[in-house]
């Protein structure tokens, strides 16, 4: 994978966050590609509750200052950037103090989830692109790890299907064992319609819980990584429905030479 850009777009990634499956692999598989050669960036949402003297986070003046819409309403786009310690890899922020200042990630203190986490999802994935475009940095992958970031695919294929910079560029989903449960806001799917997506392409939405959020991402998707020995089978039998090329179920001792033999295919 020597050169290639990898653009790597996670709900959670360690160490700035507790260790899951996900934020483990949103460090795993960026590190493998780094040592290999290839070229990487880092997005995730900077939450409140990362510490940020501790890991050194630092607003990027040039790429902050923009202003996304949400639903009809402007929010602004702060970006910060740290290094992963000893790794030579770079990890950008997409903050807002509406929708991230808050001292936890997905939910309150009593367990119940956050009423706008649909809005801060279509935040985070419109941050992400628009800071890329900035950067004028071409990713050959997107990685999306994670539901927070599950609506990256579906704004590539639709918000942003127009922009030359992504013309070449393949979107990989890795899909992970049951996060939430319940739903996201009812209006969630208004509020992506809002951003010229069409009803058809995310119907799944209509009830915006976990699984449908990753059914939706994997729609969108040129190809998927199932990512966890836990998922549904609805949503085993929906991935390899879905005529996506896919990689199924790879240890953690193993997935080294299966996802960097599943880049090269997808390329």
């Amino acid at each position: 994978m020597e050169d290639k850009r990898i653009l790597y777009v996670s709900s959670e990634v360690v160490p700035y966050l507790a260790e899951n499956e996900v934020s483990l692999m949103s460090y795993d598989v960026p590190k493998m590609i780094n040592d290999q050669g290839g070229q990487i960036r880092i997005f995730m949402p900077r939450y409140g509750n990362i510490n940020e003297r501790r890991h050194q986070l630092h607003e990027v003046i040039r790429l902050s200052g923009m202003n996304l819409v949400v639903n009809d309403l402007d929010m602004p786009l702060i970006i910060k950037v740290a290094s992963i310690p000893k790794e030579r890899i770079q990890v950008y922020f997409i903050d807002n103090d509406e929708y991230f200042k808050r001292k936890a990630t997905f939910t309150d203190e009593d367990g119940v989830l956050y009423p706008d986490n649909d809005e801060r999802a279509i935040f985070f994935a419109k941050g992400v692109v628009e800071t890329v475009k900035k950067l004028n940095w071409v990713p050959d992958i997107i990685h999306v790890h994670g539901w927070m970031a599950s609506l990256l695919p579906v704004y590539m294929k639709h918000f942003y299907k127009n922009e030359a910079l992504f013309s070449e560029t393949k979107i990989i989903t890795s899909v992970y064992g049951q996060s939430f449960d319940g739903n996201l806001d009812i209006e969630m799917i208004n509020k992506v319609k809002y951003d010229d997506v069409p009803h058809e392409a995310i119907q799944e939405l209509e009830t915006p819980n976990y699984e449908n959020l990753i059914k939706s991402a994997v729609n969108h998707s040129d190809g998927v990584i199932i990512a966890s020995s836990t998922i549904s089978a609805s949503l085993t039998n929906f991935i390899e429905s879905s005529q996506k090329p896919f990689l199924p179920f790879t240890t953690k001792e193993n997935f080294a030479s299966a996802y960097t033999e599943f880049y090269k295919k997808l390329l």
